[in-house]
């Protein structure tokens, strides 16, 4: 009995070393104490204990004397790590050394520090920031529509434009110093989502100016002599700026541009100057056909030697005016019927000179590092705000439109079909609010976290396609039928624009995220690569032994948790309670995920890179993590508030749900099967449960955005305030808004109904004022009563009717049209209260 105690204690311990990753010093005690009990209890013979002791001294010392280790094993081990590490051009590793980790190494690294995300403080605004949000932007949302905006201006129209650059909209991050508003990111992104919610060309119109583009650079890489001219002009709206990266043959792929410059002198301001001679060819660039000074990026050459440096110092910056000879811009592209200003720009043999390279000579060749890292920031406002404040607008909507829509008499909300789709919505909503709001708070907290702007863009952007196509298909004729009252149509034209720009979304998926992820977040690899090309053999032996020992860790941990299903692991104190399993199920995938990324890197090697579908799905898990974790921290966040758990619950099981498809999905695919059984075995060896939000769960956030209360509230926070006198689109929420006054009567008359006194209200709004007037007479409501009723008929028809136009349709005349349906509502609405 005691060997067998003995025996287990050997394993037990080596088994717990293992699982918190002991250092080699702790190793050699325990097995120095198991031999020494061995010994004193007379558990094995002597010279037993002997050959244990000379078995396993030789491979303590070598492991733990370290010029020893590094001579025997390290050097050896570096020498074969150099082929097979994925090679890495400067514009890749660029790529990857850009910006910083933060929440996502925890999550990538298999031990999450929850004290580390739920210390991160809410993001919050000023008061100066709130009443901008509340006073100049609520103002430009009435300003601009996306009618007026796509079917009349074709753009922001006049008034939209001068109020936006009068009232600093442009110049949102350049600093106070500057005449800018000096605003945090949080801020910033709030700014965004309100415009989203009305008008797309308004949102881009003001997004441009304030991500990455000439400002974000002039701010970080400018001289002092550039900031001065320019950010003053910039924050004033004297100048729009635009930034013209992208080239027809080097789209996602901006790194590998063909438009080059070549380092020559010219003539400029009466004197000869070095410079460059530069030719372009630039598409997609928005507000490429209104700006007034032109940032360019393009492949610096310097054949003769004028730097004095390289013959090729790679990719450069220029701010160039606008009205510089052989700038050619003006012209515009058509992004599905998205009337933001965006168009191409080319110049041939354009002579710039080097006082207008952002940050001057010593930044010729470091353009890509610039926009590497004003990317990792910028990507994490613009489209997740966008697409945020364009999904809040189409469950505000489309929750109000069902709650006042009657089919077989009673609201379609109430059919569970449209209940899951109104779930998915509100849950989407939810979850990428919740990213939005977590990376907002990270820039605010000086952090630079490209791996979370990449997670942010690409699926805050996937998921507001499932949120607008989800309320297309509710709003059935409502949303095909093009006209002022459309609230849905152009989100649902224009929300491949989000899908494509800053990064296509596949690419983002297959190469960036986990891309990025796997190197700069592994607590490991990106030491290894360093050390391993400068060949550094300290550095190197210690991550290197730092590497086996996380490996090993992360199979003992997804080896526990598999046989427990994960039910002993620890959560974070002072968290809800009703929502730990989720903080388990974190902690969980994120060992399985690194354990999954440690052996495709081993058994893979440098090939991964371009595994896109193998990638693909452990950055999904990675993703999910991440926003199952912004969904948990927004909820305390905002004081745990009770009514909200139903939306914590969609999106969190959600969240977890695509992870394990994922999960599964991986091992079915790898392409090492033997890694991919052993994942199974150690990692899920009783299979892996996650499944989607059950009905009950999707009933319960159908209901909350069907109906007035602080849970809807807080879910569209930070929209447009829909008033009628702006704009008649707003009928839908005045409707809204009547409506439980409405339903309150028509559940006190139920009685009358039955006994035979009165009809049943009729789902034909037309005929409500009918019946309202029929049940006054009876003396069964009051003639206030009638008149709400009255009220809510006329803005609940104008809700439901679609838009018509004449054969010779003329634009005006149909807004007028729509003006006048307005005032004859209104007329009739009075008429009959009376």
């Amino acid at each position: 009995m005691f060997l067998s105690i003995w025996i287990g204690a050997l394993v037990a311990g080596a088994f717990l070393l293992t699982f918190h990753q002991a250092r080699m010093a702790l190793w050699t005690v325990g097995v120095a104490a198991w031999i020494v009990a061995g010994w004193f209890f007379g558990l094995a013979s002597v010279g037993a204990l002997a050959i244990m002791a000379a078995v396993a001294a030789p491979i303590l010392l070598l492991l733990t004397i370290t010029p020893l280790r590094r001579a025997v094993l390290s050097r050896p081990a570096m020498a074969g790590f150099r082929k097979i590490m994925p090679r890495m051009s400067a514009t890749e590793q660029a790529a990857v050394e850009a910006g910083n980790v933060w929440w996502d190494a925890e999550l990538f690294a298999g031990r999450p520090d929850w004290k580390r995300l739920l210390a991160t403080p809410a993001p919050t605004l000023t008061p100066e920031e709130q009443s901008f949000l509340d006073v100049e932007t609520e103002h430009l949302c009435d300003l601009a529509n996306d009618w007026d905006s796509t079917s009349v201006w074709q753009d922001l129209s006049p008034e939209a434009w001068t109020y936006a650059k009068d009232k600093g909209f442009l110049g949102m991050i350049i600093p106070k110093a500057y005449g800018g508003r000096g605003f945090s990111a949080y801020a910033h992104s709030q700014v965004i989502q309100k415009l989203s919610t009305r008008c797309s060309a308004a949102a881009v119109s003001v997004m441009v100016p304030n991500s990455l583009g000439p400002a974000e650079l002039l701010l970080h890489y400018g001289t002092e002599a550039q900031k001065d001219h320019y950010l003053p002009r910039l924050a004033r709206g004297e100048e729009i700026p635009c930034f013209a990266l992208t080239n027809p043959y080097a789209g996602s792929d901006a790194a590998s541009i063909t438009d080059t410059g070549v380092v020559c002198k010219g003539m400029w301001k009466g004197e000869e100057v070095l410079g460059f001679r530069i030719s372009w060819r630039k598409r997609y660039i928005t507000l490429a056909p209104v700006a007034t000074v032109l940032g360019l990026a393009f492949r610096a050459i310097d054949p003769d030697g004028l730097l004095g440096g390289e013959a090729e110092p790679g990719i450069t910056c220029v701010l160039i005016p606008r009205d510089h000879p052989g700038v050619n811009i003006g012209r515009r592209h058509w992004p599905l019927n998205a009337v933001f200003q965006n168009g191409p720009t080319t110049g041939d043999d354009v002579f710039v000179p080097m006082e207008m390279v952002i940050g001057g000579r010593d930044q010729v060749g470091g353009g890509w590092r610039m926009l590497m890292e004003c990317l990792a920031a910028g990507r994490a406002i613009s489209l997740p705000s966008s697409n945020v404040g364009m999904s809040k607008l189409a469950v505000g909507m489309v929750g109000a439109y069902v709650a006042i829509r009657r089919q077989f008499n009673q609201p379609i909300g109430a059919f569970e079909g449209v209940q899951e789709a109104l779930a998915r919505m509100a849950g989407h909503v939810y979850a990428t609010d919740a990213v939005r709001r977590l990376a907002a708070a990270a820039l605010d907290q000086d952090e630079k976290p490209s791996v979370v702007s990449a997670i942010a863009k690409y699926h805050v952007t996937e998921r507001a396609r499932i949120v607008v196509n989800d309320g297309m298909d509710v709003i059935g004729g409502k949303g095909v039928c093009m006209g002022p009252g459309n609230f849905l149509a152009r989100a649902y034209q224009q929300i491949p624009v989000a899908i494509t720009v800053e990064g296509a979304n596949i690419m983002t998926r297959t190469l960036i995220i986990y891309g990025q992820g796997a190197i700069r977040c592994h607590p490991y690899v990106l030491t290894l690569m360093r050390t391993a090309g400068a060949d550094e053999i300290k550095p190197f032996d210690a991550a290197l032994f730092g590497y086996v020992g996380f490996l090993f860790r992360n199979m003992a941990r997804a080896l526990t948790f598999g046989l427990t299903g994960g039910a002993f692991i620890g959560t974070p104190g002072g968290v809800a309670p009703q929502l730990k399993p989720y903080y388990r199920a974190t902690t969980r995938f994120s060992t399985l995920l690194a354990l999954a990324s440690d052996l495709s890197m081993a058994t893979v090697g440098g090939a991964l890179k371009r595994k896109g579908a193998l990638t693909g799905r452990l950055g999904d898990i990675l993703s999910q993590l991440f926003i199952l974790t912004s969904v948990l921290k927004r909820f305390e966040d905002e004081g745990r508030p009770v009514e909200d758990l139903p939306f914590v619950h969609w999106a969190a099981q959600d969240a977890l749900a695509r992870a394990g498809a994922a999960w599964r999905s991986l091992l079915a695919n790898h392409p090492n099967r033997a890694a991919a059984l052993f994942l199974k075995l150690i990692g899920t060896p009783f299979g892996l449960r996650t499944s989607e939000p059950d009905d009950r769960c999707a009933a319960a956030v159908a209901g909350l955005i069907q109906r007035h209360g602080p849970a809807r509230d807080r879910l569209v926070a930070g929209s447009w305030s829909a008033r009628i006198e702006v704009d008649p689109i707003a009928a839908t929420i005045v409707a809204f808004d009547l409506h439980p006054q409405v339903e309150a009567i028509e559940r006190r008359l139920k009685e009358a109904v039955r006994a035979g006194r009165i009809g049943r209200a009729p789902q034909n709004l037309t005929l409500l004022n009918d019946w309202a007037a029929d049940a006054e007479g009876q003396g069964l409501i009051t003639a206030e009563e009638r008149a709400l009723v009255a009220r809510f008929a006329a803005h609940a028809d104008m809700a439901i009717q679609v838009d018509d136009f004449a054969p010779d349709f003329d634009i005006a005349a149909g807004l007028a049209r729509r003006e006048a349906a307005l005032a004859e509502a209104a007329k009739t609405t009075k008429k009959k209260a009376a």
